[in-house]
């Protein structure tokens, strides 16, 4: 039987507390290796927390520019492992032939880990190459409905409050209603969870939608976010130079420091205003 991957673990600690030592039972958010497959080929292996892993696994394909639609992935398979030791941590893509990678390129650019999202990407003129386009200038969002979203991510991230160590990815469409929340060690990972599963539910683009993130807007959330048409990025944190550049060569909405009744655009201001 296939050993099924937790999202939480337990242990035992020892806490220190004004000179006082307790011994006491502590959450852990676990962390594993997700290993994406084209067919039998190894294609990526990600750390990750486990769950949902169908949906990062779709995400990754298409943010990273594997496919440029869901009718390009034929089927996707969890628990595949040749062994019982990563049997939880395997899932295998089928592919349209249309979508078929070129494994040798592949393989020079796609190892990802929690700490950097995809290593040897990381730039602006990989992104160019792809001739993206800058997702929907119509698109408008109330200041005072996105002031709110934060407490909304708070409020829904399960797995946080238990162990206070992930990483939350959000959708929200305009009037601020909660499309779907995701959780991860890795933000990037969290990010491909929630945009694959709007690739799966078919909803991409998504042109009327915000993506709200935990930690800091990073240069690798900007490019997905762009990739699946989100109009507005918003972390609670500070984007990096990289990611500031990007949105403001392809004209996505940046915002940054979302606190509380205060927030920075770093760029495409014209999108926040009342509808």
């Amino acid at each position: 039987m296939a050993r099924k991957a937790r999202s939480v673990d337990l242990t035992q600690v020892s806490e220190w507390d004004d000179g006082k030592v307790t011994r006491k039972d502590d959450y852990l958010a676990a962390e594993e290796p997700l290993e994406i497959r084209i067919g039998k080929d190894p294609l990526s292996v990600t750390m990750r927390t486990p769950g949902h892993d169908l949906e990062l696994a779709a995400g990754f394909l298409f943010t990273e520019g594997l496919v440029q639609s869901r009718a390009q992935i034929v089927a996707l398979e969890e628990n595949q492992g040749d062994t019982e030791a990563n049997r939880a941590n395997v899932v295998r893509a089928e592919l349209a032939p249309d979508a078929a990678p070129d494994f040798e390129k592949m393989r020079r650019h796609f190892f990802a880990a929690s700490s950097c999202g995809i290593c040897g990407k990381a730039s602006i003129d990989a992104i160019r190459a792809r001739a993206l386009a800058p997702p929907n200038p119509d698109f408008r969002l109330d200041p005072d409905i996105l002031v709110r979203l934060p407490e909304a991510l708070r409020a829904s991230q399960a797995v946080f409050g238990r162990t206070g160590g992930l990483h939350a990815a959000a959708l929200f469409d305009a009037s601020g209603e909660l499309l779907v929340l995701r959780e991860d060690i890795g933000r990037h990972n969290a990010v491909d969870k929630v945009i694959g599963w709007a690739l799966m539910e078919g909803r991409v683009p998504l042109a009327e939608a915000i993506l709200l993130v935990s930690g800091r807007g990073g240069f690798e959330i900007v490019q997905k976010a762009i990739v699946a048409g989100l109009p507005v990025v918003a972390s609670v944190s500070a984007p990096s130079s990289l990611a500031v550049q990007l949105a403001r060569e392809l004209r996505l909405t940046l915002i940054g420091f979302l606190r509380g009744r205060r927030f920075v655009i770093y760029a495409g201001e014209e999108r926040i205003g009342k509808r």
